[in-house]
């Protein structure tokens, strides 16, 4: 049975932070749980959605208003699947996945997600570039390169919290939404004609693959890994009541978010077909060249706002998709890193490919990679969202909150639909291949990858029902935990205490007493940060290593007058690694140390000795705040 209240929870260092449980009006009760559905919705109105929606829309008029439409449908339909997997289960989809199928499966669905972020995270840094270059004249690979420092912003979002994160996406998602209501307004469609356009219709091959192309990017893998997560970022009450509040709560959340992303993909189709495909120019799938073609509504502001928008698009959509990257790495492979890190290395594995295809193939091939990344997407959706439906169908582990048999229908016939177009959308591209003479190798690796992609897609399809066991009733939060078993309070023997030569060390140096008592043996620990310690080391011998280690013998001196046992170590250069080290060679029990509190910029300018340390030591840290 999946246990909610194991170590390994979806990010971590927010689960749980949210407090829904305090009493207050119903609107204020209903404010608390609204945010991780916005969080989804900007992978909804990233830069890839621009591409697709301005090819189908001055290619194909308002004929594929119906796909965006479907593709909204199938988006709250999934998204709230993923939610109440979060909410019930406490897992996240990856976790789910690790705990139910087998290592080497688990590998391949870790691979598929990874390429599905990437490829997400392609389309919003060529979105961004392409924004920056539209205002500013900067060459493409400027921009690209550029969209790097965008990780100092995810870490500084990071520390303000979750509410405060939620509330920036929002302001950029309320950019991107005003932005189109200004255009559409200036475009002013006639209403009678969009209508036409949610009757469907495929006009040939090429509608085929934006159609696709417009469903992945409307319903991305990553996000379904995403939401799971983001909902359990809300501390809810025990009780199968306040469960089921939160599920309806968050599909309001969902459908409000939605329905706004579906608005902003509309608006930007309906722009794309009232401006060029009715006056002709049925050729414009470039995002460059609809900025430049929007003067034709006569205001220069038009192709401003375009550009504004895409940079908020852009932006929002990286935040969240470094999130679903973080989600997807932690849940499969149990592998968490620094979230600067983790970002990093994810911009440049979009980043490489976007500045290898404008150096060899020219600016001009961008849009058509921007297309391209979203067929990417949807082919990888088969195996996010087989896996998802068993999960919230599953009796066993769901209990009373198990989907419905209309409900469950409907999941399988939207899984079945985007497989079928998947597989339709690689014959009819691999076809002319085929047809003709030659091209060997790739023939072969088409044939082999398709064989492998089939029959893991068979596996994770079948494998639930093979391997079904009774299993217990589900985990809800907060359920009755069993009686404790006999345990004995660990009794400290020698503490260790980093000390910073502050009016603090008093207060650090009480807790660390209250700890061990007459009884412990205490290690005073300092590092010395002058520029002979840096460059000497242990052979430093300035006036402050000096006057250091003779504060460190006072305070040893203090501390053996009223009874306690004491022993002191200076530690030169790095804080964080010489605490870890003396503490490691020492062979302290425990450590204590302070926390300033530093947040965004100053965890830069003064270090993150904490995080630094307690990651370091397996041993019990007591961080005392100062």
């Amino acid at each position: 049975m999946m246990n909610r209240f194991s170590k390994d929870v979806s990010l971590s260092e927010v689960h749980g932070s949210v407090d829904t449980t305090a009493k207050g009006p119903w609107w204020r009760q209903i404010f608390v749980f609204f945010g991780p559905a916005y969080l989804v919705s900007v992978g909804y109105m990233d830069p890839g959605n621009w591409a697709t929606d301005l090819a189908g829309g001055s290619k194909f008029g308002y004929s594929l208003i119906w796909v965006l439409l479907m593709s909204n449908g199938m988006a709250i339909l999934l998204q709230n699947l993923s939610a109440r997997l979060g909410i019930v289960r406490g897992r996240d989809l990856a976790q789910a996945n690790r705990e139910v199928y087998p290592g080497y499966v688990n590998i391949a669905l870790y691979v598929l997600a990874e390429i599905a972020i990437a490829a997400c995270d392609l389309a919003e840094v060529l979105g961004m570039a392409i924004g920056i270059q539209l205002l500013t004249g900067l060459p493409l690979v400027y921009g690209v390169s550029i969209t790097v420092l965008d990780t100092f912003l995810l870490l500084f979002l990071q520390k303000l919290g979750m509410r405060r994160m939620e509330a920036f996406i929002i302001g950029l998602i309320s950019v991107v939404g005003l932005s189109f209501l200004v255009e559409i307004l200036l475009a002013k469609p006639a209403l009678k004609e969009i209508a036409t356009g949610f009757v469907p219709t495929l006009r040939g091959k090429e509608a085929l693959y934006i159609a696709i192309g417009i469903i992945g990017a409307t319903v991305m893998p990553h996000n379904l890994y995403l939401h799971s997560a983001l909902v359990q970022t809300r501390k809810i009450q025990p009780g199968e009541e306040h469960v089921r509040k939160a599920l309806k709560i968050n599909f309001l959340d969902s459908a409000i978010a939605l329905n706004l992303a579906f608005f902003v993909n509309a608006a930007i189709l309906i722009l794309a077909a009232t401006v060029f495909f009715k006056t002709g120019k049925t050729d414009v799938a470039s995002i460059k060249e609809a900025y430049r073609l929007l003067p034709m509504l006569g205001t220069d502001i038009a192709p401003k706002l375009f550009a504004i928008a895409l940079i908020a698009a852009g932006q929002s959509s990286t935040i969240t998709g470094t999130l679903a990257g973080q989600i997807v790495m932690e849940g499969y492979l149990q592998l968490r890193i620094n979230p600067w890190l983790r970002r990093l290395l994810t911009r440049l594995l979009a980043i490489i490919p976007a500045v290898a295809v404008i150096l060899v193939m020219g600016e001009e091939a961008v849009d058509s990679l921007l297309v391209f990344s979203q067929v990417i997407l949807s082919i990888q959706l088969g195996f996010a969202i087989i896996p998802l439906i068993h999960f919230v169908s599953d009796k066993g582990t769901m209990g009373n909150f198990v989907i419905s048999p209309v409900i469950k229908t409907l999941a399988w016939m939207v899984a079945s639909v985007l497989v079928y177009l998947n597989v339709k959308l690689v014959v009819e591209e691999a076809s002319p291949l085929f047809a003709e003479a030659g091209h060997l190798l790739s023939k072969a690796g088409i044939i082999a990858g398709s064989i492998v992609a089939a029959l893991l897609l068979a596996y994770v399809f079948f494998h639930p029902w093979l391997t079904r066991q009774p299993r217990k009733a589900p985990a809800l939060p907060h359920p009755q935990s069993g009686p404790l078993t006999d345990w004995i309070p660990p009794a400290f023997r020698y503490i260790a205490i980093a000390l910073d030569f502050s009016a603090h060390d008093e207060k650090l140096l009480a807790y660390a007493l209250a700890q061990g008592g007459k009884d412990c043996e205490y290690l005073l620990i300092h590092v010395v940060e002058s520029a002979s310690a840096r460059m000497l080391g242990k052979e430093s011998d300035d006036l402050e290593t000096r006057k250091d280690q003779e504060r460190l013998d006072h305070y040893r001196e203090v501390l053996i007058q009223k009874g306690y046992h004491s022993r002191t170590s200076l530690g030169f250069r790095h804080r964080s690694r010489e605490i870890a080290r003396i503490v490691k060679e020492q062979k302290a029990d425990m450590l204590v140390i302070g926390a300033h509190g530093h947040r965004g910029l100053q965890d830069f300018i003064y270090g993150e000795t904490v995080d630094a340390v307690r990651h370091a030591l397996k041993i019990p840290v007591l961080i005392v705040n100062l």
